[in-house]
């Protein structure tokens, strides 16, 4: 840590040495050890390879086609497509390092846009981000920098990987406003042993300086703000493409159980969300839950939002503990984020009747399943303990607990 704070002092002076420095640190191999930096075309990404490249690492590009190459040309500023997979390879040129394209279309398609709407369907909130690091870059492409020969797989992401007295740690990166940890959770203590983030003690402004320094003609390329594969931010769009079915229409129930309207299907829909109810009954009302088996959506007043705690999915644990499981046994507080946006909030891990769960010591708003409940422990907040998806939201009214 003190480490990552001396060299965001030096690189206030545009001191790359300091930053290669810093790197080598980071990933902890000998000069001359191959690492392979997952190459997306941004800033981030670049950068890492740069770092790697001039800490004296044997460096091997890799990035990931992920979906149409003809449709994405078009779309500037989304990574592993179009532009940006030719950002990268000209990139690499510029390093000189070994570059390579890997076509995952058919398993992007599988393992993230299909469950992306396939969760809809059952009226979830999916974070395909996760499924997708979860997945074909931290599974599938992990295994192609074993045969390739590479010591470790350097990543760009704001996440820091740190050395316990039981091994590697995830932790939050330095910087609060870039910290991607939310959406590393699911990172296994295998791939963690194998993975590296050299950024996660950089802050992004020393980044993109950085970049500028290097010569890197990413240094001023916008960061992505869509999710990959959903145009615009329309994420109806890809689930209506994909599950066409799915769009049937059903009731608006309220939670006293007046019928006030009628829906064109419940994929439209997301736990707290207000507008575009097109229904009116003097108050504000929320959508409070989406039951897809009978196409209903309920809606509420905004206390109805309000979740007492929380039963955990596909969890996956990085503690000192045995299991999760073990863990809530305990009853150990914990910190839980159960969104990108939202502060991690406190609690303690509990046995529920769906199993594993959280308990919040305040009832959280607006906690829809689908998205995942990242824990922190509560005694040394930066470290990640791991989490999962949130099968289940008991809410505060009900009682639950």
């Amino acid at each position: 840590m003190r480490a990552a704070m001396d060299a965001n002092a030096a690189l206030a002076e545009f001191d790359a040495n300091a930053a290669a420095a810093a790197t080598r640190e980071a990933v902890g191999l000998p000069q001359g050890a191959r690492v392979l930096a997952a190459m997306s075309g941004g800033v981030d990404s670049t950068v890492t390879a740069a770092l790697l490249a001039r800490a004296g690492y044997d460096v091997v590009g890799v990035t990931l086609q992920l979906y149409d190459h003809g449709a994405a040309v078009s779309r500037k500023g989304a990574c592993c497509a179009g532009q940006d997979i030719h950002d990268a390879r000209m990139a690499a040129e510029k390093l000189g390092v070994p570059h390579y394209v890997l076509d995952y279309e058919s398993r992007f398609r599988a393992a993230v846009m299909e469950e992306f709407a396939d969760a809809y369907l059952r009226g979830e909130t999916p974070v395909p981000c996760i499924r997708c690091n979860q997945t074909v870059k931290f599974r599938d492409l992990v295994e192609v920098a074993r045969e390739l020969g590479a010591a470790a797989m350097a990543t760009g992401h704001y996440v820091r990987r740190t050395l316990g007295a039981a091994g590697p740690e995830l932790r939050q990166a330095v910087d609060p406003a870039r910290d991607q940890s939310y959406f590393l959770f699911a990172t296994t203590r295998e791939q963690l042993e194998f993975l590296r983030f050299p950024l996660g003690g950089l802050e992004k402004p020393v980044v993109r300086r950085l970049a500028a320094e290097l010569g890197l003609a990413a240094a001023d390329k916008p960061d992505s703000q869509d999710i990959c594969f959903v145009p615009e931010g329309r994420y109806t769009t890809i689930v209506d493409r994909l599950r066409p079915h799915g769009a049937l229409a059903g009731d608006i129930v309220h939670l006293d159980g007046r019928v006030l309207g009628r829906h064109e299907g419940v994929t439209r829909y997301t736990v707290g969300q207000r507008r575009g109810l097109n229904v009116a009954v003097g108050e504000p009302l929320f959508v409070v839950r989406v039951d897809a088996a009978r196409r209903e959506v309920i809606v509420g007043p905004r206390e109805a939002l309000l979740t007492a705690s929380l039963t955990l999915k596909e969890t996956n644990w990085l503690g000192d503990a045995p299991s999760l499981g073990a863990a809530a046994v305990t009853g150990m507080a914990v910190l839980a984020r159960v969104r990108s946006t939202r502060e991690p909030a406190p609690g303690r891990l509990v046995r529920l009747a769906g199993g594993a769960g959280v308990a919040f010591e305040t009832p959280e708003e607006g906690v829809a399943p689908g998205q995942a409940c990242v824990l922190y422990d509560a005694a040394d907040p930066t470290r990640v303990l791991g989490g999962g998806f949130i099968a289940a939201a008991h809410a505060a009214l009900d009682g639950h607990s």
